[in-house]
């Protein structure tokens, strides 16, 4: 598949979950981004071919990849062992996401706060990976992703492994705020359409609520509440009982 734009081929020459055959850069190009992709490409023994603006725009499916491109091969998954082999792990589970954009984003806002690995139900996203690459600003190619039949059945293994699992669902929950997160955790967040599975909302330990400040009754997003979940992990774990530093009057 070509993959399109500085992000999208950095992310997957520096993420190494798939191959990457050949980087393709525009001639007309010396900046240091595309100094760097080129040593990049090149220490990992990645061809890279020079071209003319109009030959990338020939082999891309828009205009907006800024003269990089390379052809690489699809995402190779993770296993459930690289997801337990973490010091302090902060899991998610994602189920009914759809749309690839929607799931790009979701991986976003969870990498940026921390996750260290997402299992969503398997499903081939292979002819949607580059949108979902350029959706997720590149997190998909860092973040350990885990393609699973029984996403209830990981749920299960992560909590042997003494991994906390909460499920983002209103119904007898607590704030967000109770949890204590500065343990090994695992979180599943639900799609819009169907939310989660009564077989990942029975696996998981309690159920938990992101509170309002209002009485506004409709949910967030997955992404919206992926990112609120996430940096509420990341506040508990790098942030809880820090002080901004104020100046001293005299």
């Amino acid at each position: 598949m070509i993959l399109e734009g500085s992000i999208s081929v950095k992310a997957a020459l520096l993420g190494k979950h798939r191959t990457v055959n050949t980087v393709y850069l525009d001639r007309a190009r010396h900046d240091k981004e595309a100094r760097f992709i080129r040593r990049t490409a090149e220490a990992a023994g990645v061809p890279v071919a020079e071209q003319t603006r109009e030959e990338l725009d020939a082999m891309a499916s828009g205009r907006t990849h800024g003269g990089v491109l390379c052809d690489a091969g699809p995402r190779i998954y993770d296993s459930e062992a690289d997801l337990f082999a973490c010091e302090k792990p902060f899991l998610a589970v994602l189920e009914g996401a759809e749309d690839p954009y929607n799931l790009g984003y979701v991986i976003r806002a969870l990498y940026s706060g921390g996750c260290t690995g997402l299992i969503l139900r398997a499903r081939s996203w292979e002819t949607a990976e580059p949108t979902i690459l350029k959706s997720s600003a590149g997190a998909s190619e860092y973040l350990p992703i885990v393609m699973s039949e029984d996403p209830s059945a990981v749920i299960r293994h992560a909590r042997e492994h003494g991994i906390r699992a909460y499920a983002a669902m209103r119904r007898d929950a607590s704030p967000i705020y109770e949890a204590d997160f500065t343990v090994p955790v695992l979180i599943a967040v639900g799609g819009e359409m169907r939310g989660l599975s009564a077989s990942v909302l029975d696996a998981c330990d309690a159920n938990l609520y992101i509170p309002y400040a209002n009485d506004f009754r409709n949910a967030l997003n997955a992404a919206g509440a992926a990112a609120v979940l996430g940096f509420e992990v990341n506040r508990q774990r790098n942030y809880a009982g820090s002080k901004l530093k104020q100046k001293e009057e005299f």
